[in-house]
């Protein structure tokens, strides 16, 4: 399958152009709340800018990703976590545009990447005791039950997985 998920969903929405501008009129926002006193946004402005970014992909310039995966604004241990992982060596107080674009890559791909997880974890369970219950009505043999309770598995991973591409 080649690229990990969280690296498949950062490329996708790195080479987005909805996402680009997306992070461009939220950057721009962010500025012109500090009237443009500074060149870029501060750590405190995030959550603000997280939820204006979100808006910005679920209705603006709707990404694929965001629309299927983001059901609501990713949460302030998100936002601190994605800030984290961004400024792990930078002294400055601000992110300026470079930053902030990967600042919000690495938040919405861990947004994505927990959501698509937590559905694979709903999902298949589910489908596990319908095949099991099936299993158990029809009399078929444990190999048959459980060979088709392994692809099934198999498959929902699969397809969660490719729709990860955008």
């Amino acid at each position: 399958m080649g690229l990990s998920v969280s690296k498949r969903v950062k490329q996708s929405l790195s080479n987005s152009p909805e996402f680009d501008s997306a992070c461009d009129s939220t950057f721009s926002h962010c500025l012109s709340l500090t009237q443009h006193a500074f060149p870029g946004v501060f750590p405190y402005q995030l959550s603000t800018a997280s939820d204006h970014l979100y808006g910005n992909l679920s209705t603006g310039h709707p990404h694929p990703l965001v629309t299927k995966w983001v059901s609501s604004p990713p949460t302030r241990s998100q936002v601190d976590s994605a800030l984290r992982v961004v400024t792990r060596d930078d002294e400055d107080p601000t992110l300026g545009p470079t930053q902030f674009k990967k600042w919000a890559v690495e938040l919405f791909a861990d947004a994505i990447v927990s959501n698509a997880g937590k559905a694979v974890l709903c999902r298949v369970p589910v489908g596990i005791a319908g095949i099991a219950g099936i299993g158990v009505a029809t009399r078929s043999g444990k190999d048959l039950v459980g060979t088709a309770i392994g692809v099934y598995a198999l498959g929902v991973a699969s397809a969660i997985y490719l729709s990860l591409s955008g």
